[in-house]
């Protein structure tokens, strides 16, 4: 399991349990798993849901895809010529031939914009001497883009099934084969839907939100976009089977014994699964250093999360490269000069 994985399973909670409505959902006619509004197929054995069973279909989509990223935005007929709030690059108006996924809630924007560049300000100052000296005081913000960026969570229970090779009782050889099976809760796993955030930096910024402060629409906020799911509801699917698969690898090494394992495979057997649609609130910061731009974000609900690419300073490195070089020469000198004794 990551880092971001673990801390949203333990403290990104939702508010009542994941099952509580469960029994007033419709259910699959092939294993009865709950179905959500809108499934196009069940959750757990991907059967079809007959139409009138799950949500009704929704109009085609009409969204800006970003020839750069390929990031989906809403579409708004305000904006004139736009660009991707995440990239730069031009964006064009797109229609969907099948129905997309859609957030459920939004978090809201608990940081200023003020206080998002001063964010910027701050970590480019704490990023260490191979930095040039001037950074922080010299970098300049020539863009500021408030954006809600999209992401799934899901909750699930299962049982797993594991069979793995491992050190562990195996006598003369150096592998001995284990199995087993245990069960497996998660809550809250968050699963990037974004194209215009890489799959790290939203994995930086995903143990810092607060899923308790959802709302079903984004509140007002100036100059913000909101992008959209890229993928429609059955591809949607296979990617949270895929994470769920992953968190089942990750919790079944934990049962394995011995401390060196090999050819660990698993298999995942769905009791519950419950999924979420979220836009999550960031800032995408274009800085200037040197006539050069530079990409920053910062968490849209904690301002201490801020990151992004920073210049290096080449001089710094070269003296570091040629102390540690010289340092080695001296050493080697010594070592001669004992030795020559």
């Amino acid at each position: 399991m990551s880092g971001w994985e673990r801390e949203a399973s333990g403290t990104a909670r939702m508010g009542a349990s994941a099952w509580d409505d469960d029994r007033t959902k419709p259910g699959c006619g092939r294993c009865g798993s709950p179905l959500e509004p809108e499934d196009l197929r069940c959750a757990v054995c991907f059967l079809p849901v007959p139409a009138g069973q799950g949500g009704a279909a929704r109009a085609v989509a009409r969204i800006l895809r970003c020839d750069g990223c390929g990031a989906a935005l809403t579409y708004d007929v305000k904006v004139q010529a736009p660009k991707c709030a995440f990239c730069g690059s031009v964006a064009r108006l797109e229609e969907t031939e099948d129905p997309i996924e859609e957030a459920d809630a939004y978090l809201p924007f608990r940081v200023d914009p003020a206080t998002a560049r001063q964010a910027v300000k701050s970590w480019l100052g704490s990023l260490g001497w191979f930095r040039p000296a001037d950074l922080a005081t010299e970098a300049t913000v020539a863009e500021l883009t408030p954006l809600w960026f999209v992401a799934w969570t899901f909750d699930v229970e299962a049982l797993v099934s594991w069979a793995a090779d491992s050190n562990a009782g195996a006598g003369r050889a150096a592998w001995a084969p284990h199995s087993g099976q245990v069960p497996m809760t998660v809550q809250a796993a968050l699963v990037s839907a974004s194209r215009g955030l890489e799959e790290e930096e939203v994995a930086k910024l995903a143990p810092h939100f607060d899923l308790s402060s959802a709302q079903e629409a984004p509140h007002e906020m100036e100059g913000a976009a909101i992008e959209r799911f890229a993928v429609p509801r059955s591809a949607a699917r296979r990617i949270i089977e895929r994470a769920v698969m992953a968190q089942a690898r990750s919790h079944a090494k934990q049962f394995i014994p011995g401390s060196r394992v090999r050819k660990l495979s698993a298999a995942v057997l769905p009791r519950r699964l419950r999924t979420r649609r979220y836009g999550f609130p960031s800032y995408v910061l274009a800085y200037r250093y040197r006539e050069k731009l530079y990409r920053a974000i910062v968490h849209g609900q904690d301002a201490r999360v801020a990151f992004g690419k920073a210049p290096w300073s080449v001089w710094k490195i070269l003296l570091a490269v040629l102390g540690g070089v010289a340092g080695v020469a001296a050493i080697a000198g010594l070592i001669w000069l004992f030795a020559s004794r």
